[in-house]
Order: C-alpha cells, then structure tokens, then sequence
C-alpha cells in the first residue's frame, strides 16, 4: 500500500512539474516575443520603402514584394544624408568610447577606496553615493547645465562626458561585487613589496573583470543611446550623436524614414558586438555582483 502511494505521489510531482514548465515556458515565450516585436518590426521595416511605413505602419507582415536592400543602398551612397548619418555615427563611437572608458576606471578607483580600506565615514561616504541614486535627472538637468555655462563647456564634448563620469549605480556595483573579495590579497601584495597602486592595478583590477565586463555593457548601452543630455549641450549639428542626428529626420516638412529606420536598425551593431565580446563575463558579473558583499 505504501508503495502503490509513494508511485502515485510521484507521479503527482511529476504532472505538477510539467505543467509548471509549460506554463513558465508559454509566459516567458510571450515575454520575449513582446520583447523582440519592436526589433524585428523595425528590422523588416528597414527593408521596405518608407511611403510603406507611413501606409501601413511598423508591422512584422512578411511581404517580399515590398522588400529590398534600398535604403541600406541609398545609407551607404555617400551622398549628403548617408554622410551626415556617418558623422553622427564617428561622433557617437567617440563619445561613447570615451565616456566608457573613463566611467569604468573613475568608478573601479571609488568603488576600491570604499571597499578595501576601512577610515571614518567610510558607511556615511558610501551612503551619500547611493543617496544621489534617489535624485531623477531631471531635477539635476537644470543646475548642471547652468554649471556647464558657467565652466564654458556648452557645445564642447567634455560638457556631455563630465556629468556622467561617477555614476553611482556604477560605483555601486563595483563596490558589491569589491567586497566578496578577500583582503588577504592585499596584505599578500604588501608582503612581495608591492605598492597601494600596484595592488590596485596589478592584483584587484585583473579579478574584477566580470564587473568590468558587465559595467561595460550597461554603461555603452546608456551613452549610445543618451540624447537628453547631448540634445542639450551641443549647439552645431556637425557635433550631434547619432539619436540626436536621427531625431532631426524628422520634420514638420518631411520624414526621411529611408535613413531613419535603415540608419537606426544599423546603430544597434555597436552595443551588439560590445555584447558579443563580453557576454561570456556578463552573467558572472552581474550575480557575483548581485550576491556577495
């Protein structure tokens, strides 16, 4: 009898966990269809002609009597609008590039301090970093630009680079996954002779690669596609991003939707192969992150 209600039992969990599969499989397909809608609408909508987009609309209705390499043809012909979309393009890897490569160092630096060496107001120190997470950047936008007149940055690159360069989310991050770490290394590099920054550079930095490499993620994400900001500093259109350069397609006189949609679908390669080279360290940052500390 025992063993006639165990197999029943079993077979209980058994039908229970099925159907818990097939449920969380069905939601999270719908999940990620809903997620990867705008891409491939916009991906099929690149290959249409844009009077198609302005009949129709965006939609994922394969029609290959519409279709053709058109627009990506008239993005590369060199011609006035192709060249503008590319300095947009040159301007925006620049400034991402840039703005990447400093937040991460500036960021590791703080994040280092507060988390490796104990001195007084070290928890008050860190919970004003966070505090500053709390405030919207909206509330900010007006002061900083006033701060950027008054530094004469306005129109400049370093107007847009600056304000951004400790983010706190950054340090944040940096500093959780920082704590996980055993001191002892420290110690181990004064011992061999090593100096503060040696050990900073030569010993820490090199184990914080994960964080590296999911930092590098999200923070290309946010500079590729920051336009509030850029659309507020910069004055000469020979200066704009690409989401400002994209923006100005857009007119009361007419919509080059050619451009628009080719050249968008076009901008995503970047954070694409950003992704490719570090997905592999992107998981473990993140829940290493996520956990320890």
């Amino acid at each position: 009898m025992k063993k006639k209600v165990s197999s029943q039992g079993k077979m209980g969990m058994k039908k229970k966990n099925t159907l818990l599969t097939v449920l969380s499989t069905g939601f999270f397909g719908i999940l990620g269809f809903l997620v990867i809608f705008p891409v491939l609408a916009g991906l099929l909508a690149s290959f249409r002609p844009g009077r198609e987009l302005i009949r129709r609309g965006l939609s994922i209705n394969l029609n290959v009597s519409t279709m053709s390499l058109d627009n990506y043809i008239y993005l590369f012909s060199g011609n006035a609008d192709s060249k503008k979309y590319f300095m947009w393009f040159k301007n925006s890897l620049i400034l991402t590039l840039v703005t990447v490569v400093l937040t991460l160092f500036i960021c590791y630096f703080v994040a280092y301090g507060l988390s490796m060496y104990n001195f007084k107001l070290q928890n008050l120190l860190f919970f004003l970093v966070i505090a500053t997470m709390m405030v919207p950047f909206e509330i900010l936008m007006l002061p900083l630009y006033q701060e950027m007149i008054d530094l004469k940055l306005i129109n400049s690159a370093a107007g847009v680079i600056l304000p951004g360069l400790c983010g706190a989310s950054t340090i944040f991050f940096f500093r959780q996954y920082m704590t996980g770490l055993p001191k002892e290394l420290l110690d181990a590099g004064r011992i061999d002779g090593a100096t503060e920054y040696g050990i900073c550079i030569k010993i820490m930095l090199p184990i914080t690669k994960p964080a590296f490499a999911a930092m590098a993620i999200l923070c290309t994400m946010g500079a590729w596609n920051n336009m509030l900001w850029p659309m507020m500093i910069f004055r000469d259109a020979s200066k704009f991003t690409l989401p400002i350069g994209l923006n100005t397609l857009l007119t009361p006189y007419g919509n080059n939707y050619d451009v628009l949609i080719a050249g968008s679908m076009f901008g995503i390669i970047p954070i694409f192969v950003i992704f490719l080279c570090f997905q592999r360290y992107f998981i473990e940052g993140l829940t290493t992150g996520a956990v320890k500390g």
